[in-house]
């Protein structure tokens, strides 16, 4: 009988499969497809957790077959993450004129980033102190001690090497093994590495203007080819959010998220509030933001279901240039943004965790001694964060470790980490946005005179 469920379950979801691709082909937008990929996905789940329970052998098993789905959307954006990053740096140094100040934009770029994830971390231990979290209150099932032990394995593995150590990590000694993505600070070592070539191409340029020719021609048509692959991936996005979404509903502790709840709503009332100043910083660049919240709303949805900033890029460099900001710039805000600064998962998200755990361990956390010690390790330690799954994990190990607070005790958040990380992932993406545009406004190079279909031309 459980066999012939688990059927029916995988027959229904291979006709909302194929209901997805029929609105493709009566070419529906890719945003409304995508939300009602999730809206379906979550009423889908929420129907099986009911009917089931979270943690039977038809929800098991269905899950199993549909994560192929979903795992396979997940793998496809993880294949293409580290080449479109390398690409696009090298890119955006190949479209800058030669009287354009590299080290200017990247100033501005890499400070507004920066300036931005110290505001975000203040919102974040506002948020936590306005809420009284503390996670001393939550109780700890089984899978939440798991998951603070595999932190807590996590910790130990990155305390063995000092802070200088940990610095020297984050330069690309082995460039190509970076580009398979094996370490922890692949993607800012990859940046760095890509980085460098972008500043020879430059001197190449203005002494050898030929070779440096031939080389930009070469750049552009693999980054022609790598976004033909993106955006073959993106197409799968429907397909992917449903079936990720069914299957992280379906397997939620209903129980545990409500007794979460409080820390839910803090973490929404913080992405919220920054999200506000990126408005209220866009608009003192010169851009209306509702303008903003219309031209940003696919890319923004798109990080929201998807959860990955990294295969946001594209949308995220295409989105830029609808607003003025020049290609170069877009491609070099939109890849560093992916590791440095990221405003949800490397701000927000350990700012939270350090006062709830400082609390639940008796520190006090009013103290502005504490409070700005927080802000500082979050601030420095926003480098280097990934931009596909396990950031925001990342980072707040290392705050929390550098402030010597208990890392097992951020496992209590594990049966809410989807729900929570979709708001991070769009916060983060547009910082980068944000970062970009700052940075066009700065050097007067932001296009506000062009209409939307000229730029969308």
């Amino acid at each position: 009988m459980d066999t012939l469920f688990i059927v029916s379950h995988l027959i229904v979801a291979l006709a909302l499969i194929g209901l997805f691709f029929y609105l493709s082909k009566k070419h529906v937008s890719f945003s409304k497809r995508v939300l009602l990929a999730l809206g379906i996905g979550i009423i889908a789940g929420f129907i099986l957790q009911t009917i089931y329970g979270a943690n039977g052998y038809v929800i098991k098993t269905t899950t199993e077959w549909l994560g192929i789905v979903g795992g396979a959307y997940i793998k496809f954006l993880q294949m293409i993450a580290i080449p479109l990053i390398f690409v696009s740096i090298i890119t955006a140094f190949t479209k800058l004129e030669l009287k354009t100040n590299v080290a200017k934009i990247g100033l501005w770029i890499i400070g507004t980033l920066v300036v931005t994830a110290a505001i975000a971390s203040f919102i974040g231990i506002g948020a936590a102190l306005l809420f009284h979290l503390d996670a001393s209150h939550i109780s700890q099932s089984t899978t939440e001690l798991a998951r603070g032990k595999e932190l807590q394995d996590s910790y130990t593995a990155m305390n063995a090497t000092t802070f200088p150590e940990k610095l020297l990590e984050l330069l690309p000694a082995n460039p190509f093994l970076d580009l398979t993505g094996a370490r922890k600070t692949s993607t800012i070592a990859v940046v760095i590495f890509a980085t460098f070539i972008g500043i020879a191409f430059l001197g190449v340029q203005r002494k050898q203007p030929n070779e440096a020719a031939i080389f930009s021609k070469a750049v552009d048509a693999i980054y022609a080819i790598t976004l033909r692959i993106v955006k073959l991936i993106l197409r799968l996005t429907p397909y992917g959010v449903f079936a990720i979404m069914t299957n992280t509903v379906a397997t939620s502790e209903f129980n545990a998220i409500l007794k979460l709840g409080n820390f839910v709503i803090a973490s929404y009332v913080a992405l919220i509030s920054m999200f506000v100043i990126h408005l209220i910083i866009v608009s003192l660049s010169g851009i209306h933001p509702l303008d903003y919240l219309k031209r940003a709303f696919p890319v923004l949805t798109f990080a929201f279901t998807s959860r990955t900033s990294a295969g946001a890029l594209p949308l995220n460099i295409e989105t830029q240039q609808t607003l003025g900001v020049p290609s170069g710039i877009a491609n070099f805000a939109a890849t560093f943004g992916l590791s440095i600064g990221q405003n949800g998962c490397a701000a927000i998200y350990p700012s939270m965790l350090a006062v709830m755990i400082a609390t639940a361990v008796g520190d006090h956390t009013l103290s502005w001694s504490f409070l700005l010690t927080v802000v500082l390790v979050v601030t420095i330690s926003s480098f280097g964060v990934a931009g596909v799954g396990g950031g925001a994990t990342f980072a707040a190990i290392i705050v929390l470790s550098t402030l010597n607070l208990p890392i097992g005790l951020a496992g209590v958040l594990i049966s809410i980490e989807p729900l929570i990380d979709m708001g991070r992932t769009a916060l983060n993406v547009s910082d980068s946005m944000v970062s970009g545009i700052v940075t066009s406004k700065v050097t007067g190079t932001l296009k506000k005179e062009q209409s939307i279909e000229e730029l969308t031309t």
